[in-house]
């Protein structure tokens, strides 16, 4: 077998960004775009202060996550381990982009000349790549130089004409590029003679980059966590950011699709008393529809879409769209119909298309506060608890039954109160485990959230609605309001990437190698 990889030797790595400027010049990469970049970490205090150069760039992980989360295929591993994206099927979800750990892929909408206004230079003119545009596009390894090396005759890694033009231009030949599957290339040598660490090893990916930290491999150190430096100072390059490949549009999925698919449940339920409300499943369709189609006005190749149903066997985004389409087949049924059995059928792929967007959360593991699995009952819950308390809103205008009965309040106090448990756990265990402080900060700052102070209110509004049902549809809104709001919240303001961390700061020069580093992070003592 063979696996590439490039070992990055921390102790050479002098920042010169030389790598960065050899990999924009081979790949005609836009501005802003570095497929390959140096990082610059800083840690420790007056008079001891450590400092390192950090190559980065996509890592060619054994377990991608952006692989198993792709839902057209355009993400692929070669049997070399090399990690592609097929350009020509992509449809610029940029699912993989929130997916990566490593904040290695990039979606570019439109050719975006370096001087903006004044017109593209003639290399501009001349390499540039429409296909490359409104779909997601990453470090290849330089796998058209690989590929034409081998049938030359030549060995990457060792001929510069079958080696990645990183590699090639690093002035301080702190790159070595090989086949770790090879006991005797260059780099398995270095593997087995230095200390070396993955970043983010412990999220299971096997990254493609090792880090060489300290030589030679006497006296090893016992491996330690990474400091967590929850503000940290001068660090915004390798802090966790917020995301921006998703924004309203992919959150209103989020925000309607729950709603909507738990609206069917309920007005199907209600009208096993006297029939549904037609009105009610027609908004419950329409919720889930106005969703995707948000969805759709956001991906960068929209008239691609029908590439989304490639991937079931893994992607929960294909999960999704596939549960879509019974839904809105017996849901349309059963409104044209005004069939409850019709659309409790409809409910039950409505259920499984909630559960499926909150395991397209749980499966994003570059963004720390959705990949927690106590994200999925959460959002199903969450979308229950909306799909009641817009029947209770609804209801009474269109003459839906339950929804102005006892039996309807008792619901929504029993989904509200189980909402803000499942809520609960997941913030705790976020705490526990590790998260941005960034993403902390923007979950507590919105007024109009899940807390506790919240649910307890929404609660007070349903037990209320006892003595006083004109409270309900009160309490409903208070509801359905605080669960959109949190969603949205969770989408576009709670949503920070991964960031980048040291497990070890190296030896630099005659120093010594000290503990590593995870800036922006915060964890509960």
């Amino acid at each position: 077998m063979t696996r590439y990889a490039i070992v990055a030797d921390l102790n050479r790595c002098v920042g010169c960004q030389t790598c960065t400027a050899a990999c924009k010049h081979q790949n005609a990469t836009a501005p802003g775009v570095m497929w390959r970049k140096v990082l610059d970490f800083e840690a420790g205090t007056f008079p001891d202060v450590r400092r390192a150069f950090v190559p980065v760039g996509c890592m060619h992980c054994d377990e991608p996550p952006c692989l198993d989360v792709c839902p057209s295929t355009a993400t692929k591993k070669r049997a070399d381990g090399i990690v592609t994206i097929d350009y020509d099927i992509c449809i610029g979800c940029a699912y993989c982009a929130v997916a990566c750990p490593y904040d290695a892929r990039y979606r570019v909408d439109e050719a975006r000349p370096a001087y903006n206004g004044k017109g593209k230079m003639r290399h501009e003119a001349v390499r540039e790549d429409p296909a490359r545009l409104g779909v997601a596009q990453k470090c290849t390894f330089c796998v058209d130089r690989i590929d034409a090396g081998i049938k030359a005759g030549l060995v990457p890694g060792t001929d510069p004409e079958a080696t990645p033009a990183c590699v090639n231009s690093c002035i301080a030949q702190a790159l070595t590029f090989g086949d770790i599957d090879d006991p005797d290339s260059n780099v398995s040598k270095l593997l087995r003679e230095n200390r070396t660490f993955q970043m983010h090893e412990e999220l299971g990916t096997g990254p493609g980059i090792f880090y060489l930290w300290d030589r030679g491999r006497e006296g090893v150190v016992p491996d330690q966590s990474p400091e967590f430096v929850p503000d940290p100072v001068g660090l915004d390059r390798v802090s966790p950011r917020l995301q921006k490949n998703w924004d309203w549009r992919a959150a209103a999925n989020f925000v309607f699709g729950g709603a909507g698919t738990g609206l069917m449940l309920a007005a199907a339920l209600d009208g096993l008393v006297d029939g549904p409300s037609r009105l009610l499943l027609f908004l419950a369709l329409a919720l889930v529809g106005a969703g995707l189609l948000c969805v759709w006005l956001e991906i960068g190749r929209p008239w691609r879409f029908f590439n989304v149903y490639r991937h079931a066997r893994r992607s929960w985004m294909t999960r999704e769209a596939l549960a879509a389409l019974p839904y809105f087949a017996f849901g349309g049924l059963g409104f044209l119909l005004a069939n409850e059995w019709l659309a409790l059928i409809a409910a039950g792929f409505g259920l499984f298309f909630v559960y499926a967007q909150g395991r397209i959360l749980h499966a994003a593991k570059g963004i720390p506060t959705w990949r927690s699995p106590r994200i999925v009952p959460l959002i199903v819950l969450t979308g229950l608890t909306e799909g009641l308390a817009a029947l209770t809103i609804v209801g009474p205008l269109v003459g839906a039954g339950a929804s102005s009965s006892v039996y309807a309040a008792a619901m929504l106090i029993l989904l509200v109160a189980l909402r803000l448990a499942a809520w609960r756990a997941w913030r705790h265990g976020l705490e526990q485990e590790g998260v941005p402080k960034a993403s902390l900060r923007a979950l507590d700052a919105s007024g109009l959230s899940l807390s506790t102070v919240n649910q307890i209110a929404v609660v007070a509004l349903g037990v209320a609605s006892f003595v006083l049902p004109g409270l309900l549809p009160l309490a409903g809104l208070a509801a359905l309001l605080t669960g959109w709001a949190f969603k949205y919240r969770l989408v576009t303001r709670a949503a920070h990437t991964q960031g980048y961390a040291l497990a070890r700061m190296p030896a630099r020069g005659g120093g010594k190698a000290a503990r590593g580093i995870k800036p922006g992070w915060w964890r509960a003592a």
